[in-house]
């Protein structure tokens, strides 16, 4: 295995399985992961959207916790398992979505390691496209 970067339409990526032998494979292949480039940047921006979201509905939900406290007179109290359990549940969709980020990340670098200077093409790519189309939907938040 060279440990430069070549201009190849032959290489393993990831699994045995895929052993690209001709150029239509290497096309194929540069896009399947230029999409996971943009899947790998998709998910950060979903990240960062689930969690702002779930922080402004926490908030919501205590502040409306609050008041129904202050205006009710009764001796019963609310449960308080309530906004505990909510919270637990985001956090482990966080960190289910971090994980399946880490995985593509390190998905997406061992393709790079593979050293073929298209695949790395098609990460920078795969990036720079992923990156541009989400960028303008964090401003929605």
């Amino acid at each position: 295995m060279e440990m430069h970067f070549v201009f190849s339409d032959k290489v393993v990526l990831l699994f045995d399985f895929w052993n690209v032998h001709s150029p239509a494979g290497m096309a194929l292949s540069v896009l399947v992961v230029l999409l996971l480039a943009v899947l790998y940047e998709s998910i950060k921006f979903g990240k960062a959207k689930l969690l702002h979201r779930a922080l402004m509905n926490m908030s919501i939900s205590t502040s409306q916790q609050l008041q129904t406290d202050q205006s009710s007179s009764s001796s019963e109290s609310p449960p308080v398992s309530r906004p505990r359990l909510r919270w637990w549940l985001c956090h482990f969709g966080q960190s289910l979505i971090h994980v399946t980020q880490v995985v593509i990340g390190y998905f997406i670098m061992l393709t790079v390691m593979s050293y073929n200077t298209w695949i790395f093409l098609g990460v920078v790519l795969g990036s720079a496209v992923g990156y541009y189309l989400a960028y303008p939907c964090l401003s929605i938040i």
